[in-house]
């Protein structure tokens, strides 16, 4: 036979082997391999995430042999081909006993392909075992390939290959998938008992489990004498039942940021993706929503995203999409998600105003309670706290995130002009400014984190507005933008927000808005609390937190001081661990000037100017008044009310409240007159409203008129609006024609 044998192969031009291109060289196979997951890198190489985008096979990166385990060398060496490092490509003597054993059936039939052989096959696809096996002549020709492969290729090429090329078991293709998937590792940490198992998933990758503990437990004894198989059957079955895990690394830093460069046909032709995120940063941004959601997971919240910017480059340096394992959605990307802006829109709004000098930083505006025609009926925006803090300056106003003041500056610039900008400055609006109507101040527009995070990059640049850059490399230049705001207007808005003092009277001076250097910040909570937000600049980076639910649920009691001011406040002192940033440059055009306010209002400052709006005195309208003088807060003039029909007539009521200029209840002194006749003093009890056309009016005791309100009772099978803005008992059932807006800061 083997005469026979060395005949056909001399035949086949066995004594001078063919020049052809089989084989490839070692580097071209090795440059070839292409994982099955795509890798995202972070700016200095290091890997970030991997996405699977070949769902054919499971493959993973190639390694070197000094990257393997020399356990699993050893043992593939010993399973597959004992005299490996002895033979030319085929094992003659291997060869012989297959033979003797197919003719006489005298031992167990086994195969003689070595390393060599299995490689070559693995390389010539012609070579490949077809559904019924090789016949003879397909395999002189592997052995022929063999001797070609061992003349041209190391011993250690052909091994590393074979560990990289191999299957193992149902998709798995390649050590690195093998050992990443089924042992949770790195091949290098690979012990006798695991290579062991591993080897013998060679030769039978779909044996049953009785005979994969047979096989392993002989083989790892052959490698380590001291080897102990109890217990290997179940170690078996665990590493097993691992073949389909989903997760290909137990580190995923940034799913949401790889699949997005994926998408826009970013990967090279090796299925990597050079991203200019950075790894420490990202790493600080994940650790710090599973920390913080963590703590607040007592107040119904599951979900967050955290991106960061590079002012100058527009470049993605850290995009967390989801809180992972906490989220019911963790596969939903919440930087791109659409979610009510809140009070984030008042900085472009404040900008705008400045721009067009329709008011100053210093400029008063009047908190206190406030009704617009809404169409439908009245618009009634309300302070988070639901108190009033009189008049206070634009900078108090906007640091403080007070919204009664927010909604009287849009009235000054008016709402399509805000939602022109706001379209400008890339953020998502469908609707025009009569659409959103004087709510646009407080947010009601609808925004991702991404868009809402860029736009504050316009106001760090000096109010030059240029997209996210997902070409960026790390290092880029300035990007081109279109200047939007003035720098001046830029520069008061970010002094503005940077003021610790000016934002006490919301959130004190200790809160995770405060850092160690300069940033300017402002935090948004969406109605019902079901979004809050915190994005906030320095010099050289914007960041921008989401804190939420992917259904939109409500949280509780979780601001954006509270919800996503923490996972800024983190980011920030990351990114300034080692040096704090510079403030920025006052432009030219901006003056300062020592400025003072009439009836103490505020404490005296320097404040700053754009142009010729400087002045050094601002008074309150009420400063010739008597301090304090009493008006009508409920209900609010123009208000128009429906009875509800179901409920009895004299079981509603309307509330009657008087405050004076600080919002404070006023219980004596004060006369109430009801359609010119006198109703009560001081504190007086709700009124049953009856249908018609009602004035109400508060007078001192010298019958002096301080304050008229006229409102319209209606019978009603419906409900306008709602009930407590215009100061209805709720319980009573009384609607009234009226919205409201309350949203946080």
């Amino acid at each position: 036979m083997l005469l026979s044998l060395g005949l056909c192969l001399q035949s086949r031009g066995w004594a001078q082997p063919p020049q052809d291109v089989f084989p490839r060289d070692y580097a071209t196979v090795r440059a070839a391999w292409v994982p099955s997951d795509t890798r995202l890198l972070a700016s200095d190489g290091q890997e970030l995430q991997r996405l699977r985008t070949d769902f054919s096979s499971r493959r993973g990166d190639w390694l070197p042999l000094s990257g393997i385990s020399a356990a699993l060398q050893q043992a593939v060496v010993m399973a597959e081909d004992q005299r490996f490092y002895e033979h030319g490509g085929v094992d003659w003597l291997a060869s012989a006993s297959a033979a003797w054993s197919a003719v006489w059936g005298s031992s167990p039939r086994r195969g003689a392909s070595t390393l060599s052989m299995q490689v070559a096959a693995l390389l010539d696809p012609a070579l490949q075992r077809g559904p019924e096996g090789r016949d003879l002549l397909q395999k002189f020709d592997q052995m022929q390939a063999a001797r070609l492969l061992e003349s041209r290729w190391t011993k250690a090429q052909i091994l590393e290959t074979y560990l990289n090329r191999a299957a193992w078991r149902g998709e798995l293709i390649g050590v690195d998938a093998l050992s990443r998937v089924l042992f949770q590792k790195h091949a290098s940490g690979l012990t006798f008992r695991e290579s062991a198992l591993a080897a013998v998933l060679l030769r039978g990758p779909n044996a049953s489990i009785q005979t994969l503990v047979r096989r392993s437990c002989a083989l790892w004894r052959e490698l380590d004498p001291s080897g102990d198989c109890e217990g290997l059957r179940d170690f078996v079955q665990i590493v097993l039942s691992r073949a389909h895990e989903v997760r290909f690394d137990a580190q995923a830093l940034a799913p949401h940021w790889a699949r997005l460069l994926r998408n826009a046909g970013l990967a090279d032709a090796r299925g990597e993706i050079r991203s200019t995120l950075n790894r420490g940063l990202q790493e600080t941004a994940v650790r710090s929503v599973q920390r913080h959601l963590s703590e607040l997971r007592d107040t119904g919240v599951t979900d967050a995203a955290v991106v960061v910017l590079d002012n100058r480059s527009g470049a993605v340096l850290a995009y967390v999409g989801s809180s992972g394992g906490l989220s019911e959605a963790a596969e939903v990307d919440h930087v791109q998600a659409i979610r009510q802006a809140g009070s984030t829109l008042k900085p472009f709004l404040y900008g705008l105003a400045l721009d067009q000098q329709r008011l100053t930083a210093a400029s008063l505006l009047n908190d206190s309670p406030l009704g617009l025609d809404g169409g439908g009926g009245l618009y009634v925006p309300d302070n988070y706290d639901h108190r009033y803090g009189g008049w206070v300056s634009a900078r108090t106003a906007l640091a403080s995130s007070l919204n009664i003041p927010a909604v009287r500056t849009l009235m000054l610039v008016g709402p399509d002009e805000l939602a022109s900008r706001l379209v400008a400055l890339g953020l998502p609006l469908t609707e025009g400014g009569d659409y959103y109507g004087y709510s646009l101040a407080l947010g009601s527009a609808d925004v991702t984190l991404l868009s809402l995070s860029n736009a504050y990059r316009a106001l760090a640049r000096g109010g030059n507005y240029a997209p996210v850059n997902l070409l960026a490399q790390p290092g880029s230049g300035p990007q081109a933008g279109v200047q939007l705001y003035s720098p001046e207007a830029a520069w008061i808005v970010g002094d503005m927000l940077s003021d610790r003092s000016a934002r006490v009277r919301t959130f004190g001076l200790d809160s995770s808005l405060t850092t160690r250097y300069w940033t300017a910040v402002k935090t948004g909570t969406s109605r019902d609390m079901r979004d809050n937000w915190c994005v906030g600049w320095s010099t050289d980076y914007t960041v921008g937190v989401w804190v939420g639910n992917s259904a939109g649920n409500s949280m509780r009691n979780v601001s954006g001081v509270t919800g996503a001011g923490p996972i800024w406040h983190d980011v920030f002192d990351w990114l300034y661990r080692n040096r704090p940033p510079a403030s920025p440059s006052r432009p030219a055009g901006v003056e300062a000037r020592a400025i003072v306010f009439g009836g103490h209002l505020e404490p005296r400052r320097t404040e700053y100017f754009l142009g010729d709006t400087a002045q050094s005195r601002f008074m309150p309208p009420e400063a010739g008044a008597e301090p304090g003088l009493p008006r009508i807060s409920e209900p609010v003039d123009g208000t128009v009310l429906a009875l509800d029909p179901d409920i009895p007539w004299d079981r509603q009521r309307l509330r009657l409240r008087a405050v004076d200029v600080r919002s404070r209840p006023v219980t004596t002194d004060v006369r109430w007159f009801l359609d010119a006749r006198f109703y009560g003093e001081g504190t007086v009890p709700d009124w049953a409203p009856r249908t018609g056309v009602h004035v109400f009016e508060l007078r001192d005791r010298r019958d002096t008129v301080l304050d008229r309100v006229r409102i319209v009772v209606r019978k009603g099978s419906f409900t306008i609006g709602a009930a407590s803005p215009a100061g209805v008992d709720a319980a009573a059932g009384l609607a009234a024609g009226a919205s409201s807006a309350a949203n946080n800061p």
